[in-house]
């Protein structure tokens, strides 16, 4: 036995693909989850909220004083929560929810640190599943693409 083989046996190679191949599921429910109870609690406002501090309190005022950006956030965020939670269109939900995840992030480390923690763990989730699904993603990142039935002569 060479010393590459101590410690690895088919029960172990098939307990650790066992376990690795749940992981998108589980990050999908997950952040399905995250997304779903957030994005119903932008309309509903179930889970009591501390008063963030003064800078947050102003971003957010601008928001709501739009009229349609917090409604437009928290519908996508329930739309993709309700997409990962039912396992449809999970690239779809994945590349709507980017944008906002990155603006999560930013928000908490500008404007409110204590929330910080979850929002990376969002982000990890996020990273996660897009790198679980990147064959779903390759053609959006075609450099030059040509649409169907369009001639490709003149480039």
């Amino acid at each position: 036995m060479t010393t590459a083989t101590i410690g690895r046996s088919p029960a172990n190679d098939r307990t650790s693909r066992s376990v690795s191949r749940h992981i998108p599921s589980v990050a999908r429910v997950l952040m399905g989850l995250v997304f779903f109870v957030f994005g119903l609690n932008g309309f509903l406002h179930f889970i009591p909220q501390p008063p963030p501090p003064q800078p947050a309190m102003a971003f957010f005022g601008a928001l709501a004083a739009t009229g349609y950006m917090l409604p437009l956030v928290m519908g996508t965020q329930l739309l993709v929560g309700v997409l990962l939670l039912s396992n449809r269109f999970v690239p779809l939900a994945l590349a709507l929810i980017a944008p906002i995840i990155v603006n999560i992030v930013a928000f908490h480390i500008a404007l409110a640190p204590s929330g910080l923690p979850l929002a990376l763990i969002v982000l990890v989730l996020e990273l996660v599943l897009a790198w679980s699904y990147r064959e779903r993603f390759r053609p959006m990142l075609v450099q030059r693409v040509v649409p169907r039935g369009v001639s490709n002569a003149g480039s």
